[in-house]
């Protein structure tokens, strides 16, 4: 499902006009993003928990030598997926119904 999908799914199932619904999904995505990227955490009960997680430098070994190396320190961005959702997606008769038509696309 690509974001034009995803818009008109919601679309359909909260019965607004796509235009709206693309709006909104902007600006969720700008503000997570820019909240995220502050080092502030965002959480969406029941959904997912997005965070930036910074790792310290290390020492590791290169695989195909044995050689100790250093790895340095880096920033990654991180997407946890919280138990409603994982409950939802392990055990389909638990996730949301949809209205008829919404997906896949009559």
């Amino acid at each position: 499902m690509n974001r034009r999908d995803l818009v008109k799914a919601i679309a359909a199932h909260t019965d607004t006009d796509t235009k709206t619904v693309d709006a909104v999904l902007k600006g969720f995505t700008d503000v997570t993003t820019a909240v995220v990227s502050k080092g502030e955490p965002v959480a969406i009960t029941g959904f997912a928990k997005f965070s930036k997680v910074e790792r310290a430098a290390r020492m590791g070994r290169n695989p195909a030598t044995g050689e100790a190396i250093k790895i340095k320190a880096s920033k990654k961005a991180r997407i946890t997926p919280l138990k409603g959702f994982k409950d939802a997606v392990m055990t389909p008769s638990q996730a949301p119904k949809l209205a008829k038509g919404v997906w896949p696309p009559a």
